[in-house]
C-alpha cells in the first residue's frame, strides 16, 4: 500500500500545507482510511492516540469544503474541550494555504454569545462537544442543513461520558445523504449499535494498538499504597526529568499529590474536571510550553493532550482499563521523541490489572528498581520559561510576528530568550526565558503593537 500523499489527488492547497508541515508519508490508518474517505464514503476507524487520524479527517473534509458557500459544511464532534482545541487547531494547520476558511470552536465554557457570532458570520467547519452543540441547535444558532460530513472523533469516549442522547440528536439534525466518519479507540456494543444507527455501509479500517518499545519505555514499581505520594517524590529525584505528566485516578488525589510535591519544591499544577475551563486552558497553556515543569492530571489530559518532547509519564495507580493505561502512557515517546512511562502497583487489584494490561501489549513490562531514597528536594524542576499574555489577537489583527518583533527590536530581549508562542482569537502567549521575563512584559506594557496600546497579564 503506497504511504505518498501526492497519490490522493488532494486540492493543491492542501498538498502545499502538508509538504510546509514535513508531512511526508501517510501513517497506517490515514493510508487506509483516506482513499475511501476522498471517495464519500463512510468509515468506521479504530486507531490508537497519536495515530493521524485527525490529520485523515480533516484532509477529507476540507477536500470537500466549498470556499465561497459560507455555511456549516462539516461538523466534527469531540468528547471533551481540549480535544475539540486540538481538532480544531490541526484543521486550521492543514487549511493554512486555503484562502478564508472558517474554522470555528464551540465548546462549554466559553462565551455561548460568541460562538453564535462567529457561526453566524459564516463557518465553513464547525468543531464542538455534544453539548454545547446541541445548545446552538436548540436555540436556532446553527444550522446543518448544508452539511456533507459528520465527523464523531473518541467516540467511545462520548458515550462513557453520558453523550449519546445529545449525539442522537444532533445527527438527527444532520443531511441524511450526508458522509459520516467514525473514529473510536475501542469498540463496545454500544459503539457497534451507533455505527449501525448513524452509518450507511461503513468501511472498518483498523490499525492495531501497539507501543513503540523503542521509543516508548515502559517500567513499574511496586510499593506499598501509604507511600504512593512519596515514592512519586523519589522517582523524580532518581529520573531528574526537565517536565513531567502524572496521571491520578481522582480529583482529590491530584489535589493532594500536587500540594505534596509543591511544598517538596516542584513547580507544579493540576488539572481535573471540576476546573473552571479558563483555568483548564491556563494550565495546559503552561505546560505545554515549558512554563511548568509538573502536572498532575486525571483522565482529563489522556486524551487529547499533545506535548512535545515530554520525557516522562508517572502513573500513580494504574487503570483497570487496557485501553485506557495505552492512552495515558502516549503522551510521551512521540513524534519520533524517546519516552518513559513508570507506573505504581500497589497490591493484588493493581497486580491483577497490570496482568490484563501485559495481555494485552503482548509482552512483560519491566520491573523498576525502588529508590535508594525516600527524602529529596524538588525544586531542581523549574520551569525554563514564564508565560505573558498578551491580551489582543487575531481579532485585532496581531500577528506573532508583530509581538515577536516589539521584544525583540524594541525591547532588547534575546531571541534565543523567547518559547513558543500560541496565537488565538482573543490573545497573543508568549513564552519567555524567566531571566528576561519581566523586562518583557514591562517593555510590552509600555510598547505600542500595531500602533496600539495593549494589556499584558503574566501567568504565574
Amino acid at each position: 500500500m503506497t504511504r505518498s500523499f501526492h497519490t490522493l489527488g488532494l486540492r493543491p492547497e492542501l498538498s502545499v500545507a502538508l509538504e510546509r508541515l514535513s508531512y511526508t508519508e501517510m501513517t497506517p490508518i490515514q493510508a487506509q482510511a483516506l482513499p475511501k474517505m476522498l471517495a464519500g464514503q463512510d468509515v468506521t476507524g479504530q486507531a490508537q492516540t497519536g495515530s493521524g487520524k485527525t490529520a485523515a479527517f480533516g484532509l477529507a473534509l476540507l477536500q470537500r469544503v466549498e470556499l465561497s458557500h459560507h455555511a456549516v459544511q462539516a461538523l466534527v464532534l469531540c468528547p471533551t474541550r481540549e480535544l475539540a482545541d486540538q481538532v480544531a487547531n490541526e484543521i486550521r494547520r492543514l487549511a493554512q494555504r486555503l484562502p478564508n476558511t472558517r474554522i470555528v470552536s464551540a465548546c462549554g465554557g466559553r462565551p455561548f454569545r460568541e460562538q453564535r457570532m462567529a457561526i453566524q458570520r459564516g463557518c465553513h467547519v464547525l468543531v464542538g462537544t455534544p453539548g454545547r452543540i446541541g445548545k446552538h441547535l436548540r436555540t436556532e444558532s446553527l444550522d446543518l442543513s448544508q452539511l456533507h460530513t459528520l465527523v464523531l472523533d473518541e467516540a467511545d469516549r462520548m458515550l462513557d461520558m453520558g453523550f449519546i442522547d445529545q449525539v442522537d440528536e444532533i445527527v438527527s439534525r444532520c443531511p441524511p445523504n450526508r458522509q459520516t466518519l467514525l473514529f473510536s479507540a475501542t469498540f463496545p456494543d454500544a459503539i457497534t449499535q451507533l455505527c449501525g444507527r448513524i452509518q450507511r455501509m461503513p468501511n472498518r479500517v483498523t490499525v492495531e494498538t501497539q507501543v513503540a518499545t523503542h521509543l516508548l519505555k515502559q517500567q513499574v514499581v511496586f510499593s506499598e499504597g501509604s507511600e504512593r505520594d512519596a515514592l512519586i517524590a523519589a522517582l523524580l529525584v532518581d529520573l531528574q526529568p526537565s517536565n513531567v505528566l502524572i496521571f491520578c485516578e481522582t480529583r482529590e488525589d491530584c489535589r493532594r499529590l500536587g500540594q505534596f510535591l509543591h511544598d517538596r519544591g516542584a513547580f507544579v499544577l493540576t488539572l481535573h474536571g471540576e476546573m473552571e475551563q479558563r483555568d483548564r486552558d491556563d494550565v495546559l497553556l503552561q505546560f505545554t510550553n515549558g512554563s511548568i515543569s509538573v502536572l498532575v492530571a486525571t483522565n482529563l489530559a489522556a486524551r487529547g493532550l499533545d506535548i512535545q518532547d515530554l520525557p516522562l509519564v508517572l502513573i500513580t495507580e494504574l487503570s483497570p482499563d487496557p485501553e485506557s493505561h495505552l492512552h495515558r502512557i502516549g503522551r510521551t515517546g512521540r513524534a519520533g521523541a524517546e519516552g518513559l512511562a513508570v507506573s505504581i502497583v500497589t497490591g493484588r487489584r493493581e497486580q491483577e490489572r497490570l496482568q490484563r494490561i501485559e495481555e494485552h501489549i503482548g509482552t512483560k513490562i519491566p520491573i523498576r528498581p525502588r529508590p535508594s531514597t525516600m527524602d529529596g528536594d524538588l525544586s531542581f524542576l523549574k520551569p525554563r520559561y514564564q508565560t505573558i499574555l498578551v491580551l489582543s489577537g487575531k481579532k485585532d489583527k496581531i500577528r506573532k510576528g508583530d509581538v515577536l518583533g516589539s521584544l525583540v527590536k524594541e525591547g532588547g530581549i534575546p531571541a534565543s530568550a523567547i518559547g513558543r508562542m500560541d496565537l488565538t482569537t482573543r490573545f497573543c502567549a508568549v513564552a519567555v526565558e524567566t531571566q528576561f521575563v519581566h523586562q518583557a512584559a514591562n517593555h510590552l506594557r509600555q510598547a505600542r503593537i500595531k500602533n496600539k496600546k495593549v494589556r499584558v497579564q503574566m501567568l504565574d
